[in-house]
């Protein structure tokens, strides 16, 4: 066998359409494509384009949800890393600071990871319900510091805003006693 005895398998290879090689070919002058139009011409269309409709990867926003502008963001500590503080101590924001386990200027959340085997008063901004429960089953105490905020006094509103008497209802002329 040669490199010239090579051979694609029957009906694998397809021989190509020659177009545009005069009227008796059955596929001269327009070539298949037809009258004039935008598919006639040769540049067609760039990928993507919906033939000027704003195109849906501009539609669309550019990243998924949105940011939350009143998102609360805390420097978080493992109860696992209340461990190097000794018995008894006080463990609050300023020693956590000091020991570099949070950021400054940050709130402080507690969260529950890991063993505490010491007796701890841990003072905190927030904590989660395991490491609220791991520090107490070992002895300690919890204090979440910052009171909470009030409720915001709102208006009313909503189908039952009007049963629950914020606003009489409008009465007409000929319900009302002074028209007589």
């Amino acid at each position: 066998m040669q490199l010239h005895d090579l051979k694609p398998a029957p009906g694998a290879h397809r021989a190509a359409r020659r177009v545009g090689r005069g009227t008796g070919s059955g596929r001269g002058k327009t070539s298949g494509r037809g009258q004039k139009g935008q598919n006639a011409r040769s540049e067609g269309f760039r990928l993507g384009f919906e033939g000027g409709q704003m195109p849906f990867s501009q539609r669309i926003p550019k990243l998924p949800g949105f940011k939350n502008p009143f998102k609360k963001i805390y420097s978080v500590v493992n109860v696992s890393k209340l461990s190097r503080f000794s018995d008894g101590t006080k463990v609050d924001a300023e020693a956590l600071l000091e020991a570099g386990l949070v950021r400054a200027g940050l709130d402080v959340k507690v969260l529950g990871t890991g063993r505490l085997k010491r007796k701890l008063n841990v003072e905190a901004h927030a904590f989660s319900n395991s490491a609220r429960e791991a520090i107490e089953k070992a002895g300690g105490s919890v204090k979440v510091l910052g009171e909470p905020k009030p409720p915001s006094p709102r208006r009313p509103h909503g189908p039952r805003a009007a049963s629950e008497g914020s606003k009489p209802a409008p009465t007409t002329k000929s319900e009302s006693p002074e028209a007589e």
